[in-house]
């Protein structure tokens, strides 16, 4: 039985790299203008969210939204979630109407056009640099002064398929703390089932999403940011172990 699944995953994969970028070309006109100016990155999330949405839907994933609290339209969030697939960029966009702006890995800018608008619509970093990670911290402070939200993948990358939930970096929890803007934790229960980065692995199916009530980070300091970072991590590793045992 297993000698028929291979071919499926290489079809499947390479069907996904297909409908991540069919899209981009049909509407780079439209992405050219939208992100051409800072002030029009609303109108380029509305793009990327039919995007991301395109894709679900067309590699077969239902995905279904729990929300225990809403984030208000107009006010600004730092959105996070644990990180298992490349579909996670997707499930992300489907699942909040905020406009927000994702803080990411520099290495992404280098996929074929995909990169082009990557980098020119995120918040690239290198992790290795403390220049760059310093700089990410100046550009988040211009977006959220427009009014946008942040999201970032705490955990700095994605873990071993064994390992449930990797530490999470500081960085997030600083800025929302600097920013004084509430954290929304958000568990994402499937997409390593769904479409992991193991190659022979993966299929349509049903992706869960739970909105998580928000972190207030309303007078809290600076030294407050290793709580803040622990507090989030154990509602979302939580929310995964338990989700496991079923």
């Amino acid at each position: 039985m297993a000698i028929f699944k291979y071919p499926f995953w290489i079809l499947y994969r390479i069907y996904f790299y297909i409908l991540v970028t069919l899209p981009i070309l049909l509407l780079l006109p439209a992405l050219l203008i939208v992100i051409s100016r800072e002030k029009w990155y609303p109108q380029f999330f509305k793009i990327a969210r039919f995007w991301a949405k395109f894709i679900l839907i067309g590699m077969g994933f239902s995905y279904k939204i729990k929300t225990k609290q809403k984030p208000k339209k107009g006010e600004s969030y730092m959105f996070i979630a644990n990180h298992t697939s490349m579909t996670d960029i997707m499930l992300m966009l489907a699942s909040v109407k905020n406009p927000f702006v994702f803080v990411g890995k520099k290495e992404l800018a280098n996929i074929p056009l995909f990169g082009f608008v990557y980098k020119r619509t995120c918040i690239l970093v290198d992790r290795s640099s403390a220049k760059s990670r310093q700089a990410v911290f100046l550009r988040a402070q211009r977006r959220l002064k427009q009014g946008l939200s942040i999201c970032i993948f705490p955990e700095g990358g994605v873990p071993n398929e064994e390992i449930i939930l990797d530490d999470f970096k500081d960085g997030a929890f600083r800025l929302a703390i600097n920013h004084q803007i509430p954290i929304v934790p958000m568990t994402f229960y499937d997409n390593k089932k769904r479409f992991s980065y193991t190659f022979f692995s993966g299929g349509p199916g049903r992706m869960r999403v739970k909105i998580h009530e928000f972190l207030d980070t309303k007078d809290l300091k600076i030294e407050d940011t290793k709580s803040l970072n622990k507090k989030a991590r154990e509602i979302i590793y939580k929310e995964l172990s338990k989700s496991l045992k079923k």
